[in-house]
């Protein structure tokens, strides 16, 4: 399958084409995202395999596992295709609780740069996400300290494009004063839709939106709603939600993660579900 086949197109990331429909790789390591998984091959499988399907938009962190997804990116990815491209995240480690305290300091977050840099084998990122807020999601407060700090290592050539994660409107305009910003990744879906206005702001000015648990996360969506259509057209909630979100705006960028290779297929399958106007007026109404 060629990458132009994918649901929704393509978007262009600064100077980097990828694929609106990318893939999460959060969920290849173990249980809550700590440790190994526990079907190394499969997880290798599914990687490839989206690759192969045509996708060149892989999300990762070095704080998943930790170490584990990028360790497994590599050795089923490298030498990587020069279509492909790998956005990470800096800004929050792993504790021994599997917790995510902040580390976004200066010299952590140069620190999560060369280790992102080693367990991928690249001598420069794609994209780099400053993750800012917290597990419940974005909180106030100032980001230039963090971002100059990743806007030096992108002056010394360490970093190509540079995003924010987990933020507030004002954290993105600040962010912007101080560079260039090519996506916004924040939690977002059918029901939990607070970040409207920002997508299509972010739209005219050709900045991507890429929304995390687009059917909830660890906890399933449940809509009644969702269902009703989902069954009306033979789908799945999961296939209705990423086809509405492609919708959406076509700045939304898709990253949903699985360890199966089924389920990759499925949700590229899902995603290119046809939705009737009459279905996103119905389906508006969840989070409204």
């Amino acid at each position: 399958m060629a990458s132009h086949s994918l649901p929704g197109g393509t978007w262009t990331l600064g100077d980097l084409d990828v694929t609106r429909f990318g893939y999460g790789a959060m969920q290849l390591a173990g249980p809550w995202v700590m440790g190994p998984p526990a079907d190394r091959d499969g997880a290798l499988a599914v990687l490839r395999e989206a690759v192969e399907l045509g996708v060149t938009h892989i999300d990762t962190a070095e704080a998943y596992g930790p170490h584990v997804t990028n360790e497994l990116i590599r050795e089923a990815l490298y030498p990587y295709p020069e279509s492909l491209h790998l956005v990470t995240k800096v800004g929050a480690v792993r504790d021994q609780q599997g917790g995510w305290p902040p580390a976004r300091d200066p010299q952590s977050l140069r620190r999560a740069v060369h280790e992102n840099l080693q367990t991928l084998g690249l001598d420069a990122l794609d994209v780099v996400n400053l993750r800012l807020g917290n597990a419940e999601g974005p909180e106030p407060g100032p980001v230039a300290e963090a971002l100059e700090a990743l806007v030096d290592l992108q002056r010394q050539g360490l970093i190509r494009h540079l995003g924010v994660s987990n933020v507030t409107p004002e954290q993105v305009a600040e962010a912007q004063s101080i560079t260039s910003i090519v996506c916004v990744q924040n939690r977002y879906n059918l029901a939990h839709r607070q970040d409207d206005e920002m997508i299509d702001a972010l739209a005219d000015q050709g900045v991507a939106y890429v929304p995390f648990f687009p059917l909830g996360g660890f906890s399933p969506l449940q809509s009644a709603v969702l269902s009703a259509v989902a069954t009306r057209l033979r789908s799945t909630p999961m296939s209705v939600a990423l086809a509405w979100l492609l919708r959406r705006s076509p700045n939304i960028l898709l990253i949903p993660g699985t360890s199966s290779v089924a389920h990759l297929r499925e949700n590229i399958a899902g995603a290119a579900l046809a939705l009737a106007d009459d279905d996103v007026v119905e389906l508006d109404t969840i989070g409204r």
